[in-house]
Order: structure tokens, then sequence, then C-alpha cells
């Protein structure tokens, strides 16, 4: 894999971003915006909505994420913010707080075909945890699959226990037998 660099998501990259989520918006229309609006919202917004909204929230100088880089292209996203800026985690019955820390959220991990499976999510996650601890964040958690079968990329968007693990992420707490809830400290 060639060297990989990391910037946080900012206007002057937003092209970047829809260079590497291409016109499906990475994923049916998400725009990175499942976690943010509730399910009506993000019907409504489903595309082109839900990919002006996410710019408007970049452009308000939100840094929603981190961009992973590959010889100048951008191959890797990894969505992170304060865990209160992704409202429909507190309305899930297996995702709900642990207790009343403070926390910054990973939601979600898109990698570009030609880079899956070689180990850039572990690094983005590193990378993304890295880019909250500088803001000021002191416990990251995220929201993994635990799955023993084979899975297509698409459904595992918030990512894999493994990565997790190998990023030092501990799991804290578990309502589901494939969601368990992962932090790191710092």
């Amino acid at each position: 894999m060639p060297e990989i660099s990391y910037h946080p998501l900012t206007p002057e990259r937003w092209a970047d971003l829809e260079r590497l989520f291409g016109p499906r918006g990475a994923c049916g229309g998400c725009w990175c915006m499942w976690w943010r609006l509730n399910r009506p919202e993000w019907n409504r917004g489903k595309g082109e909505g839900n990919r002006k909204a996410f710019r408007k929230l970049v452009r308000s100088g939100a840094e929603p994420g981190v961009l992973a880089y590959a010889d100048g292209e951008p191959v890797g996203w990894c969505a992170i913010a304060p865990r209160e800026q992704y409202p429909k985690l507190n309305h899930s019955r297996i995702l709900k707080p642990v207790d009343d820390q403070p926390v910054w959220s990973v939601t979600c991990f898109y990698i570009a075909h030609g880079f899956r499976h070689q180990g850039l999510s572990t690094a983005l996650l590193k990378a993304a945890a890295e880019f909250a601890s500088a803001r000021g964040a002191k416990i990251v958690e995220g929201y993994p699959h635990d799955k023993k079968k084979a899975t297509a990329d698409v459904f595992v968007y918030t990512g894999l226990l493994s990565a997790f693990r190998k990023a030092g992420f501990k799991e804290v707490a578990r309502r589901s037998k494939t969601r368990p809830i992962m932090r790191r400290s710092f």
C-alpha cells in the first residue's frame, strides 16, 4: 500500500469527499447523514438533500471527520464528532449511552474499492482518534460489527471489531451479540 496521509474534512477538501463518495454519496444517498437525522428527515433528503445538508455542515466550519489520501487521491473516510451531534445514537436500544462521560463517536467508514481489506480502516481509525484527541476528546467511542460470517462491505459501514481492537479500543458494553461499544481513552 502506498504512503497514506490523513486530513480533516474542511470546505477546501469537499471536492475530494465528493470524488471519494461518488454520485451515490458513498452508499444509497447517505452522505454521512444517517446518524445526524431522524429516519423521515433522512429519507426525504436521501441523495441530493443529504449531500446539501452535509456540505452545509462542512461549510459551517465543522470538521465532521477525516479523509485518507494515497498519492494525493482520497481513498478513505471516517466520520467522527462529539456524540451529541449524532442524535440517532440516543434513540438506539443497543447504542444508547454507556454512562454520562462526554465522548466522541466514530459512526462511519468508507474505503475506496482498491484499498479495502488492506488495514486502511484501522489506520484511519487511529488517525481519527488522534484528530479527536487533538480537539479535546478524552474518550473516543465506536460501534463496530462483530460478525462471525462474511458480510458485504456496505453493511459494515460502522467498522469491524477487529479494526477497533487493532487501533487500541476496548469493549465497554454489549447489548447485542453483534454490536459491541468500544472505547479508547486519552
